[in-house]
């Protein structure tokens, strides 16, 4: 680890300027990247990002810069990327000029990319040179930006194919004096693919939510929700342990259960009977459930994986299929056996 660690942060939307704060709490010179010039302005000079994460000052040790090139220069040796899934490629991509062997990359995005089926590990790999595979990492878990801004207990997961820089990135953003929890594990496969679906999990849940379902129905969901995460993630290498953990169970639970989710938000006002479009056409910030619903069922497809919650969301998304006739699509399923791996 550096003697004197340096956080560089790609991405200012609520989830990268939380994490940066929590980075600058630790005393780490933390500078974060945004596209937005008022983004940057709003950090420097006000000290608060106004337009996605208002009400939270950011640390004295924490500025923001326009510039991606001096934020990925500084980094020393952490450089979180915080971009959203569709835009990981090229994001990423463009920048390996300013890397080298001192880096660690912890990617804290969701999701699972429509055009290449590739969850941002794929991309990254695909992307980065050779060189730089083994610095990556991926932070999953159950963490709404507001409440880690707020100091409030958070537990996460850190995944490495390599265990020794799951652990030396788990030290540098672990910190209980902020009540900042981390784990490593070795399972990037789980860990990112519990990360992508459970949204997919919360925008059926909270559709459930809106329609007036109540509880039962919301067990049920999240329960059947996460035998399918599990047999999607199986059938690409991971370990099913790895879904009952934080990167699982905890980030599905969170999800589908907490009104700061931007895909349950997205479900509940879809049950209560607006449109998709005028839902989406007034955010500010991603509900990335809806993007990963399509590629989600597109991967089931292409690894014969039988996924009925996954499918009707994304019919209800894409192809106009009414709420309650996707309900009436999982109950009258046949019959059959509990545990399944397919």
């Amino acid at each position: 680890m550096a003697e004197k660690v340096k956080v560089g942060v790609i991405g200012a939307g609520a989830w990268g300027t939380a994490l940066a704060i929590q980075a600058a709490r630790k005393g780490y010179e933390t500078v974060i990247w945004a596209r937005e010039p008022e983004v940057v302005r709003d950090i420097n000079d006000a000290r608060e990002n106004k337009i996605f994460l208002p009400g939270f000052k950011v640390p004295d040790t924490m500025t923001a810069s326009g510039d991606i090139e001096l934020v990925c220069r500084h980094a020393d040796p952490l450089l979180l990327s915080v971009v959203p899934t569709p835009h990981v490629g090229r994001v990423l991509g463009g920048i390996q000029e300013y890397l080298d062997d001192r880096h660690i990359i912890c990617s804290c995005s969701k999701g699972i990319e429509n055009e290449s089926l590739e969850t941002v590990d794929e991309i990254l790999q695909r992307v980065l040179p050779r060189r730089f595979h083994s610095a990556l990492c991926f932070l999953s878990g159950p963490s709404f930006a507001k409440e880690v801004a707020a100091e409030v207990p958070t537990v996460v997961t850190i995944a490495s194919h390599i265990a020794s820089v799951a652990i030396e990135t788990m030290h540098m953003m672990a910190s209980p004096k902020h009540r900042f929890r981390c784990y490593a594990s070795r399972d990037v496969v789980g860990v990112e693919m519990g990360g992508a679906l459970k949204n997919v999990m919360a925008i059926s849940t909270g559709a459930a939510d809106g329609l007036g379902f109540g509880h039962n129905a919301r067990a049920a969901i999240i329960t059947r929700g996460l035998a399918e995460i599990t047999k999607l993630a199986v059938r690409k290498g991971a370990n099913p342990l790895t879904l009952q953990g934080l990167a699982g169970m905890g980030d599905l639970v969170l999800t589908c259960t907490g009104d700061l989710s931007r895909n349950r938000q997205v479900g509940l006002r879809l049950g209560r009977g607006e449109k998709l479009e005028d839902i989406l056409s007034g955010r500010v910030t991603v509900a990335e459930g809806v993007l990963t619903s399509k590629s989600a069922w597109m991967l089931a497809q292409k690894l014969e994986v039988d996924v009925p919650i996954i499918e009707n969301c994304y019919r209800v998304l894409y192809e106009g299929l009414p709420l309650l006739d996707a309900l009436e699509n999982l109950m009258h399923r046949p019959l059959g056996m509990e545990l399944q791996l397919n």
